[in-house]
């Protein structure tokens, strides 16, 4: 999976840092090697590992492709669904700016201007939902939709290959913004007499969410949609 295959090579790199560093301090000694000692052991305490490193580096531009993406097809379609999601989006993106702040890694995000991205990858991935959303308002919310999945897809692998708490705690919130975000949008589609059909995940995983009510946090009390017969 290309996804997976990025997040690895940017871990891989971080590593070789390490190392680096690493074998820079191994003369160290005496008392003061000690101190150091006792240094490290509390920033151990503020550190992760390289994998979810390159996982938060990649999540964060990840929901700032939705973010961009939605406030560009709002300026497109002057739909209020855009508007709204990209504004969730931006929440997505602050707390995992608040992550990488705690554990003191170099944000991504060095341009927040739309469609400005470090990752080649994601640069592409703008373009195309782009180019897909401008075609007509349907395949504006089919991307939007496209993105929901995506999200939950890559979440859900970030989730299962972390043993962060707290890391994990802020994914689980994303992935729940997700899974309302994808119900709006198979809503929208659904309201113009269309069968949703899943573009990346399980079918029965996506009509699990979006038969279900949406769920805390989110704006308004909405329900799932009704359920097919």
């Amino acid at each position: 999976m290309m996804i997976r295959n990025n997040v690895l090579l940017v871990a891989a790199l971080l590593t070789v840092v390490t190392l680096s560093t690493a074998h820079a301090g191994q003369n160290r000694t005496g008392n003061k090697k000690q101190v150091d000692q006792s240094v490290t052991t509390t920033e151990v305490n503020q550190t992760i590992n390289d994998d979810d490193t390159a996982m938060l580096i990649y999540i964060r531009e990840e929901e700032k492709v939705a973010r961009d993406v939605y406030l560009t097809l709002a300026e497109i379609w002057d739909t209020q669904i855009f508007t709204n999601i990209a504004t969730a989006e931006q929440k997505h993106m602050d707390a995992v700016a608040r992550l990488l702040e705690q554990f003191s890694i170099d944000d991504p995000v060095v341009d927040d201007s739309i469609s400005a991205f470090t990752n080649p990858e994601l640069a592409g991935m703008y373009n195309d939902l782009v180019s897909q959303g401008e075609q007509s308002l349907m395949d504006a919310l089919y991307a939007g939709a496209l993105i929901e999945e995506v999200d939950i897809l890559d979440l859900q692998d970030f989730i299962d290959n972390s043993d962060q708490a707290e890391i994990i705690n802020v994914y689980e919130s994303l992935m729940r913004g997700s899974r309302n975000h994808l119900r709006a949008f198979v809503g929208q589609i659904e309201s113009y007499g269309i069968v949703y059909e899943a573009q990346r995940m399980n079918q029965q995983d996506v009509d699990t969410i979006v038969d279900s009510a949406m769920e805390r946090g989110s704006e308004g009390k909405n329900k799932g949609r009704k359920r097919r017969h």
